[in-house]
């Protein structure tokens, strides 16, 4: 399907659009400054946009009030969807974020809740007990998201809210023309609602991609034919910083193998799941690095990796964030997008990667791994590249079988001879693809 060859770019519009962080009532067409970012998203290589959330909320997008309502600190309707049009009219595929677990204390049901307790009638929406409280002296207990109260977990199993849900996504991609949803804490979500979710959108339209959002754990266990297509890979994003802090790239290469190797054990060969530098969550990866030299090697990682690369806005020019309270810093406004040697890697990668079966769909097996070096395989019938790593700050030559004796760079378009040894730069990536 399309999102095999994706590169994804991920925007968080209540933060890049500069909304006040509490929800103050008042429409601001906030989110038509994105039309501004189109050509930009495009000459990165990205060709899909995964918005986080967009609709009305209490503060962060996380805490909905409205499924179907955008966000009056962004704007209307008919702003959305003037956006979501400039980005299909460029060929760019858009990604909501659903946040379905939970909801603001601000949602419509739950404030009928609040106001009528047990004579409401969404009183089943939400696990509520009725002989306890909340600091909010709500005269009632609900369940809710991590010992966060100020998200209110729903009642799933009830299959009044599940329609409201569907009939949400429904109208998204009615209104908007979506193409997949990215599952907020999808691993707290059960099993049969998501098989429930991904037979409802594939009737929706085709090839919608549902991506779950997985921090650990076995993966499978939300990801599947008949569950989402993809989780979020954070075991590989701590080992793609995590081995150029440590100068141990046994670490990426280890975990690349576990997950898509060719040993019978591997356990996620054939999946493709959404990789990641740095995203809304997480400290910017030009804050994580220790060294800012490596800031193009990781990249290099990220798209010769297995799965899917995903940008996160600002970070292709080098921003910085770290987390912090609010998450805030991690989340800036940005008036306009910038462009620089950095941008133009990445968008040489995205390129490279776009042009490659055996990058978007290819198996993989380490060939060569040391401490500062790793060079690993990737190949379908008919393709075969090899993926080049020196993270040291010296030349490094490798001898390996490379099975060829010529090969071409798909990143530079340079030649490679493979006699007499491979030299790799300092600091750098090669793609080759290697002569039959």
């Amino acid at each position: 399907m399309w999102y095999h060859q994706a590169t994804v770019y991920q925007i968080y519009p209540l933060g890049l659009c500069g909304a006040p962080k509490e929800n103050d009532g008042v429409l601001s067409h906030r989110i038509l400054r994105l039309l501004d970012w189109v050509d930009s998203i495009a000459a990165t290589g990205a060709d899909t946009v995964l918005f986080n959330p967009l609709f009305e909320s209490d503060r962060h997008g996380y805490d909905t009030r409205n499924y179907t309502q955008v966000d009056c600190r962004l704007g209307s309707k008919e702003d959305l969807q003037a956006v979501c049009r400039a980005l299909h009219d460029k060929g760019i595929r858009v990604i909501f974020d659903a946040v379905l677990n939970h909801v603001g204390r601000g949602f419509w049901a739950f404030e009928d809740v609040r106001q009528k307790k047990w004579d409401s009638a969404y009183k089943d929406w939400f696990r509520l007990d009725f002989g306890g409280n909340t600091s909010y002296n709500d005269g009632f207990w609900y369940e809710n998201w991590e010992g966060h109260e100020v998200l209110v977990k729903l009642n799933l199993s009830n299959p009044e809210v599940v329609r409201h849900q569907f009939d949400a996504i429904r109208s998204w991609v009615a209104d908007y023309d979506i193409d997949g949803l990215r599952l907020d804490v999808a691993y707290c979500l059960p099993d049969w609602y998501l098989k429930q979710l991904r037979s409802f959108t594939d009737s929706l339209k085709r090839d919608f991609v549902l991506i779950g959002e997985t921090i650990h754990g076995d993966y499978k266990r939300w990801m599947g034919p008949d569950m989402c297509h993809a989780t979020t890979n954070y075991e590989c994003y701590k080992g793609l910083y995590s081995s150029l802090n440590s100068m141990n790239l046994f670490e990426i290469g280890h975990s690349l193998a576990r997950q898509f190797g060719p040993e019978p054990w591997t356990l996620y060969r054939g999946f493709h799941l959404l990789n990641f530098l740095d995203n809304h969550d997480v400290t910017r990866i030009a804050s994580m690095l220790q060294n800012p030299q490596h800031l193009p090697v990781a990249y290099g990682l990220l798209f010769g990796m297995p799965g899917v690369p995903s940008l996160y806005y600002g970070s292709e020019w080098g921003i910085e964030g770290k987390k912090g309270p609010g998450d805030y810093d991690l989340r800036p406004e940005v008036e306009k997008p910038i462009h620089n040697q950095l941008t133009d890697w990445i968008a040489a990668l995205a390129k490279a990667r776009k042009g490659s079966r055996a990058l978007c769909e290819g198996s993989f097996k380490n060939v060569v791994l040391t401490n500062r070096q790793i060079i690993f395989e990737r190949e379908v019938p008919g393709e075969r590249v090899l993926v080049a790593v020196n993270a040291d700050s010296v030349p490094y030559v490798a001898h390996f079988d490379a099975r060829s004796g010529m090969a071409v760079d798909l990143i530079t378009g340079a030649p490679h001879d493979f006699g007499g040894g491979s030299e790799l730069p300092p600091y750098s990536v090669a793609f080759w693809k290697t002569e039959r």
